[in-house]
């Protein structure tokens, strides 16, 4: 029996946030030192991206609004609302994400009807309400009140393997289970302004998103590209419980991300594989490079150089997750679905359709996924998924202080 992922789709909210402008505000901030405006300068510029979005209408350089709570448009300045307010605008914000993905999701699983739906799997660590997002969804989209409902908070960037291994063992137990996963995040609620290089890498880095995917195992004909969810597993490794981690506080959830993490990762990356490939006796021997698909979390642009060159990876393995963090951010939880989504609307290629997938979080936890592409997508039609919003003026990806490199190109930038 296998068990597939027959829809995945992506929803981002409407405000764009335009790096190199962002950048020139954080700078610009008062509090902030000749060293943290150098550290704000250093990791936007070398973070891999253009553009993110965010559910905050206010942070927008387009007008000013009365009462603001965020952003002060008139002196460009970034306030710190209460954890409490910051999760308000979490509950109302994220419930709107969470049903527009799951909606798309199931609307583009043909052969699959909102009362199909038996399990829905919710993930998200940017903020808490309950009922939750998964009331939530099966209210709006009108679901069977008998759907069995789960929700894994607080896991961080890792969070949608936790989501589609358990989707995959509801299946395995029963044919007939049709599972809804979604993904939300809205990292941006958090951002505040600091000299403290973990949250500047952090607000350099993160961004809103959301994912959803239908999963089942019913014998249903595809009608386009599909993912057969193949094996699971989960690493931590020896070292690193402290090196990242998401933290509650007065002003909003705090980012520990450690200047060792890529190290942590370049250390343990071989090591996380081992039982994951070893599930599949055709892998054995077979160099990194012959996977085909590399579906990798990117949490910087350091982390994913680091995995290119430790695994011997070539660049163009890497242009799914590069052009996730190039357009839309590093958005925790949902963004590995996205590199996914990249992947799925290539076109067909001659080669496997083998698929690898890592994500990294707290703990130092690394999850991975074998996956298999089956289905395909007509050329003609690939060149129009995925267009990101496009912006005039990007920042120069390169110009990172040589003596700023061991803060913040490490720390993930």
């Amino acid at each position: 029996m296998t068990v597939i992922l027959r829809s995945l789709e992506t929803a981002v909210p409407a405000t764009i946030m335009v790096q190199p402008q962002v950048r020139d505000v954080f700078a610009a901030q008062p509090g902030l030192t000749r060293l943290g405006q150098r550290l704000v300068g250093a990791a936007f510029d070398s973070s891999g991206i253009e553009t993110r979005y965010t559910v905050l209408e206010e942070l927008t350089l387009d007008r000013s609004f009365d009462d603001p709570l965020f952003f002060d448009r008139e002196e460009l300045r970034i306030l710190s609302p209460s954890t409490k307010v910051r999760n308000e605008v979490y509950a109302e914000e994220g419930t709107k994400l969470f049903v527009e993905a799951a909606r798309k999701a199931l609307a583009a699983a043909e052969g699959i009807e909102a009362s199909d739906i038996t399990h829905v799997v919710t993930a998200s660590c940017t903020g808490f309400f309950a009922p939750g997002p998964d009331y939530k969804v099966v209210r709006a989209l009108d679901l069977a009140p008998s759907v069995q409902r789960y929700h894994l908070g607080f896991m961080g960037c890792y969070a949608a393997f936790p989501a589609l291994r358990a989707a995959k063992a509801f299946c395995d137990a029963d044919p007939d289970a049709v599972v809804l996963v979604i993904a939300v995040e809205l990292c941006s609620l958090h951002v505040r302004s600091s000299n403290n290089p973990d949250t500047i890498v952090g607000s350099s880095l993160f961004a809103d998103g959301a994912a959803a995917a239908v999963i089942s195992a019913r014998d249903i004909p595809l009608t386009g590209p599909a993912l057969s969810l193949d094996h699971f597993e989960t690493v931590l490794t020896p070292v690193g419980e402290e090196a990242m981690a998401w933290n509650i506080g007065d002003e909003g959830f705090e980012m520990v991300l450690g200047t060792y993490v890529p190290h942590i990762i370049d250390d343990h990356i071989v090591g996380a594989l081992e039982p994951l490939l070893a599930r599949d006796p055709s892998l054995q021997g077979l160099a990194y490079s012959d996977i085909e698909h590399w579906a990798i979390h990117p949490g910087g642009r350091s982390i994913l150089d680091k995995v290119e060159a430790k695994l011997g990876l070539t660049e163009q393995q890497l242009v799914p997750a590069r052009e996730t963090l190039r357009d839309y951010g590093n958005m925790s939880s949902a963004t590995v679905l996205f590199v996914l989504k990249n992947i799925l609307d290539q076109p067909a290629s001659p080669g496997n359709d083998r698929i690898c997938s890592m994500a990294f979080g707290p703990g130092l936890t690394v999850e991975t996924a074998l996956l298999t592409r089956i289905g395909a997508i007509p050329a003609a039609d690939a060149d129009a998924v995925m267009a990101p919003a496009a912006a005039d003026t990007f920042a120069d990806t390169d110009a990172v202080p040589a003596d700023l490199e061991p803060i913040l190109t490490e720390a993930g930038a």
